[in-house]
């Protein structure tokens, strides 16, 4: 089973539900990671639990604000200080704002795009040298299908999202030459933890959002973050060696 044996790979947005679970995946299947999110996110009791439930795991919890763009030569830097080389990024950092456009303000939309779409730049840019060197290097972007089916209210966020794909093919077809390949996956409706917490206020509770139907896509239900990290995983093998400039839809068949 172990697909990414021997491979090392940056995971931001670490502490969320598909950032967690994609590393979780990782270490089953035999990567070493490094694990990023914020100083006040739940890292390291993600980080402790995965090295208690997955034999031999090997992770490197590391506080950081991703949308700073010094700190993406301090991740890349840590990656190569600890593990020795660098094959896999997973960009999957984000926050959200709920501001209508007409009233969007300047510092929503520069923290939006610092850490949604910049963190991505930033970070793919330190870790391309490493990448390169691997000779089998992969990038995978956690966009939404929000940047091809936008909604209003999050605008931001939205734009965001979109961006990320156009980065995703600009950057496939720039480092094609150097084996590196890219892709993006955007996922649907998942039953993360922001959303369990979201849902409280009004009663409802995880079971509650498990087992409901919803109307938004064709499955009718949530994606666990383990549906997401799966292709997430795939993208990052050997397998997928001739996927590049590729987006997945992860959305259970979200309805337009």
């Amino acid at each position: 089973m172990h697909r990414l044996q021997g491979k090392v790979a940056l995971i931001t947005g670490g502490a969320g539900g598909i950032g967690s679970a994609t590393a979780r995946r990782f270490c089953e299947e035999g990567a070493s990671v490094v694990l990023v999110d914020l100083a006040d996110s739940p890292l390291g009791q993600v980080a402790a639990d995965i090295r208690a439930t997955v034999a031999g795991a090997q992770v490197l919890e590391v506080a950081a604000d991703v949308g700073v763009e010094t700190e993406s030569v301090r991740l890349v830097r840590a990656a190569i200080d600890r593990f020795g080389h660098l094959d896999v990024l997973v960009n999957n950092a984000g926050i959200r704002a709920y501001e209508p456009l007409a009233e969007a303000r300047a510092d929503t939309w520069a923290r939006i795009l610092q850490v949604n779409l910049l963190s991505y730049a930033y970070l793919s840019r330190e870790a391309l040298p490493a990448l390169r060197q691997s000779g089998r290097g992969a990038i995978v972007n956690v966009s939404s299908t929000h940047a091809v089916n936008p909604r209003a209210g999050m605008g931001q966020y939205d734009v965001a999202k979109a961006g990320i794909l156009s980065l995703t093919r600009t950057l496939a077809f720039e480092e094609a030459p150097h084996r590196v390949r890219v892709n993006a996956v955007c996922p649907g409706l998942t039953l993360t933890p922001f959303h369990v917490a979201r849902a409280a206020p009004s009663g409802k509770t995880e079971h509650d959002l498990r087992t409901e139907l919803v109307d938004v896509n064709l499955q009718r239900r949530w994606a666990d973050p383990r549906e997401v990290a799966h292709p997430i995983l795939w993208l990052a093998s050997d397998e997928a060696s001739f996927m590049t400039a590729a987006t997945l839809m992860v959305d259970g068949g979200t309805r337009v």
